[in-house]
């Protein structure tokens, strides 16, 4: 009933025309979002010929970017503004120079700023922002937030902003913190007494490396694609009582995989792998689904999902194939994805509208992936999928001690971050800004005022690739993120809670009642009703502060 009156049924003849209208234009103004953002993307690449200038960057990415070179049939080395490229620049190269090249080129990319005009998003923010107003008016609402809501947890956007708020004052002591022994860092072994945010990234780097005495690279070396997976489907196996087999399927490039679902011999669903990233593919990671789960005339219609990431490929040397490795962050981001993709795959709901995440609020559709991470943190999942790309050899304990000590590094700093982008969505739909007669740069600005401690430099255009709220259907809901991680570090609490005294957090009753409460569910009912069906009581936020180090 919500989503027929949210789909225009009850509108006049008249306004369901210009509903209709507001719809294409909207879908038709996304896709355009994102298609500048990707062209965009594509388009950049930086030559270097001297690799004298990019000092500091690990090998393997000196060889991903010769290779690049190559295949467009140059000599030296080149970047783009794909992730696995430009990120390693700003986190490791010594030429400061370079990394405000590249920095400046993402923070401006689909913007006027930009090199190519007709793939600014400014006009297309706007008229995205204007169109979802006239939406809400038209089916009798204030403001796009109200829209929004709905079918999510929360209950309205001044609660969104308290829960956000109020968060962010808990982080804030810590950022302040971390960005000072940031600052005194930088200024005492680079001779930076004007950090800029092309330095925030490779000094956070060097601190990190040592304060812990290790680097992602080192870690990287034991995250070898193979064991990673086979790690991935040994968690998942063991919590859910399945089987993951290897399948057969048509697919859209040779480096994708297809795999199979089976639970006592039947087949329970099926997914697409797509790890590694390319030219003309959507950048970020991302579950989504072929097919959903439900009843037909002719028996169970088993779901099929995509799981898409976009790593590093395995990359060829001097005739020979290295394998794809991936960083712990990396590894991180496949459970997360992986987590969504199980809402997905072991509902058992038949009926279409509530199957799998269909139905599940918004706010709450990112409890499983997010919990699917806790587990990359814990010492006996990670003996079983690392083995040193040279040795062999698992992590070694010492090595993960130093991971764990440095698991909330810039915690502080990165809560805020979050909280930054969810309150200046939540304030460009609640109409605030319209009161206000503010533009976007405007209302991100008087956020960043609020609750950040470290301000980006003007020509920052952040905003004209926030593809979540613009055309990734986060829009007023960005804040689901952290809504939904006190959702999952509370619901993670109960395997280390039973881990206390089984010895592992892979406890198979645990994942019963998880897999039973809530991944089975789907949207079938209230996701607080499947939260208190799991955990026998409502969220508390506790472990989310304690998860992230923000306890005294």
């Amino acid at each position: 009933m919500r989503d027929f009156k949210l789909g225009g049924a009850e509108l006049a003849d008249d306004k369901k025309k210009r509903y209709a209208e507001v719809q294409e234009k909207l879908a038709a103004l996304s896709t355009k979002f994102s298609e500048n953002v990707l062209d965009a993307t594509n388009d950049y690449k930086l030559l270097i010929a001297d690799v004298a200038e990019l000092k500091g960057l690990p090998e393997e990415v000196l060889q991903a970017a010769q290779h690049a070179a190559e295949q467009d049939g140059k000599t030296g080395y080149q970047f783009s503004l794909h992730f696995p490229s430009y990120f390693p620049v700003l986190q490791y190269a010594e030429n400061r120079s370079l990394r405000e090249t590249i920095y400046r080129a993402n923070a401006t990319k689909a913007s006027e700023l930009g090199d190519h005009p007709e793939w600014d998003n400014s006009a297309i923010i706007d008229e995205l922002l204007s169109l979802r107003q006239e939406e809400a008016e038209l089916l009798g609402y204030q403001n796009f937030a109200e829209i929004s809501l709905l079918p999510k947890m929360a209950e309205s956007a001044t609660q969104v902003e308290g829960f956000l708020l109020d968060l962010a004052n808990k982080a804030k002591p810590y950022a302040e913190k971390d960005l000072i022994e940031l600052r005194q860092f930088a200024n005492e072994q680079f001779g930076i007494d004007d950090m800029q945010a092309w330095d925030t990234t490779f000094v956070s780097e060097k601190l990190r490396e040592q304060r812990y005495a290790f680097s992602e690279q080192e870690v990287k070396q034991y995250f070898p694609e193979h064991k990673v997976v086979a790690g991935l489907f040994n968690v998942i196996q063991t919590l859910f009582a399945v089987n993951i087999k290897t399948d057969s399927a048509a697919t859209w490039h040779p480096d994708v995989k297809f795999y199979r679902v089976e639970r006592d011999g039947e087949l329970v669903g099926q997914f697409y792998v797509d790890l590694y990233a390319r030219a003309a593919k959507q950048g970020g990671a991302w579950m989504d689904d072929a097919r959903a789960r439900c009843l037909k005339a002719n028996g169970v219609q088993t779901p099929v999902v995509y799981l898409t990431c976009n790593f590093n490929a395995p990359v060829v040397v001097d005739g020979v194939t290295k394998p794809a490795t991936f960083t712990h962050d990396e590894v991180i981001t496949l459970f997360h994805e992986f987590g969504h993709g199980l809402h997905q795959l072991l509902t058992k709901v038949d009926d279409i509208s509530v199957s799998g995440i269909s139905g599940v609020e918004w706010d709450a559709v990112e409890l499983p992936s997010q919990f699917m991470e806790n587990f990359c943190w814990e010492w006996d999942v990670l003996q079983q999928m690392t083995a040193h790309t040279d040795t062999g050899e698992h992590l070694p304990r010492s090595l993960y001690d130093k991971m764990i000590a440095a698991k909330n590094f810039q915690s502080g700093l990165q809560t805020l971050r979050q909280v930054e982008f969810a309150l200046f969505d939540m304030r460009l739909h609640d109409g605030s800004a319209n009161a206000e007669q503010l533009s976007v740069a405007q209302v991100l600005q008087k956020v960043r005022d609020q609750v950040a401690v470290m301000q980006p430099p003007a020509f920052n255009r952040f905003q004209h690739s926030f593809g979540h709220i613009f055309s990734g259907g986060y829009s007023a809901g960005y804040f689901s993120y952290k809504w939904a991680e006190v959702l999952s570090a509370d619901a993670y609490a109960a395997f280390e809670e039973v881990a206390k005294t089984e010895g592992s957090s892979l406890s198979r009753k645990v994942g019963q009642g998880f897999q039973t409460e809530i991944l089975e569910m789907g949207g079938s009912r209230p996701a607080l009703e499947s939260f208190v069906a799991f955990r026998g009581r409502k969220p508390s936020i506790d472990a989310l502060l304690r998860h992230n180090g923000m306890v005294q």
